[in-house]
């Protein structure tokens, strides 16, 4: 069973491209943090992941807040997973130019960001963004660090998917009806590769969500609740379903997630709750029926103790919060959002 997989399934990321630059040494560019991009988007989403993919030469990338520089070769991928501003270029110091003064123009024209400066080495890269529900996709952030890079080109999927991004964003006005539907797939396709790379290189010793994934005892748990969250589970029958005794799970269990399994389905079924009540009409007792709780009640005082407020004062708050979001300022239609 794919844990990831089941996990995603849930978030429902979604992903656009923002543009498509080429640059020329010495360049520098400041990029906004996560909520400056979700300020600009008409989404239900609250949370944004940035990415870019570096296509042709070097660069180098430093969160604002951490003067500490990566380098990126040709072929990586930097994900910015928590949404950090963060400064990218390559040669000699020179002063930023912010991309977020002309985020507006960008997102809603598909308008291509180029800046040839200095005449120099030049480097390409794509970027771009996907947007997912914060509370449901903290589980795979939370065990990403704040810059998380990976080389794409040394397995024939990761060429795939490069090549096929490439050639999508530069014929996005060729390519008709459904083209900005297939870069956000494809940048979805990019992340999820870039996970699976990330888990499959974490050290044995590591702990956390994403190293309990790899765990096949841990994983094949994780994989059940996620994917029948509703199911009245104890220990129990969990342990029957993974093959291992009570006591072998709630060990390595408590070993990766510092919880255990009935404990993690309770917050996993109180986080789909929150998402059911801020993107569906359905009332607060069809929606604790939906995650398992057979008494409105119950659901109530566990849902109070996880969010600090009940669930229909919890809906109306996350409505007020959204109308007064998208009564700020511009909000971009991302269905428009192409390249050029």
């Amino acid at each position: 069973m794919d844990v990831l997989s089941e996990v995603l399934k849930a978030v429902k990321l979604d992903g656009a491209v923002f543009f498509h630059g080429e640059f020329a040494a010495p360049w520098c560019v400041r990029e906004p943090d996560a909520g400056t991009m979700a300020s600009y988007l008409s989404t239900r989403a609250n949370h944004v992941i940035i990415f870019h993919l570096l296509l042709e030469g070097r660069a180098h990338a430093r969160i604002e807040q951490d003067g500490g520089a990566v380098p990126l070769t040709a072929g990586e991928i930097l994900i910015f997973a928590h949404g950090d501003a963060h400064f990218m270029g390559n040669g000699p110091p020179v002063p930023a130019m912010d991309t977020s003064q002309q985020l507006r123009q960008v997102l809603a024209e598909g308008r291509m960001l180029s800046q040839l400066a200095g005449g120099g080495e030049v480097t390409k890269l794509i970027c771009g963004y996907l947007t997912c529900d914060a509370q449901l996709c903290r589980v795979v952030l939370a065990g990403l660090p704040a810059m998380l890079k990976v080389n794409i080109r040394d397995t024939p999927s990761g060429q795939w998917l490069e090549n096929t991004l490439r050639y999508s964003v530069d014929h996005a006005e060729a390519s008709g009806p459904g083209g900005a539907a297939v870069i956000a797939k494809l940048s979805e396709a990019l992340f999820v590769e870039t996970l699976r790379r990330y888990i499959a290189q974490l050290p044995h010793t590591e702990t956390g969500w994403l190293a309990g994934v790899r765990d096949p005892d841990v994983g094949k748990a994780l994989a059940l609740l996620h994917q029948r969250p509703a199911q009245p589970w104890t220990i129990a029958t969990l342990a029957s379903e993974v093959g291992v005794s009570r006591s072998v799970l709630a060990e390595r269990f408590q070993h990766f997630l510092t919880d255990t399994p009935i404990g993690y389905l309770t917050r996993w079924r109180l986080h789909l709750a929150a998402q059911l009540l801020t993107s569906t009409s359905k009332s607060v007792a069809e929606v604790a029926g939906d995650i398992g709780y057979e008494s409105e009640p119950s659901f109530n005082r566990a849902f109070k103790r996880e969010f600090t407020l009940p669930p229909a004062r919890f809906r109306a708050q996350s409505k007020t919060t959204r109308e007064t979001a998208a009564g700020g300022g511009t909000v971009i239609n991302r269905d428009r959002i192409t390249t050029r």
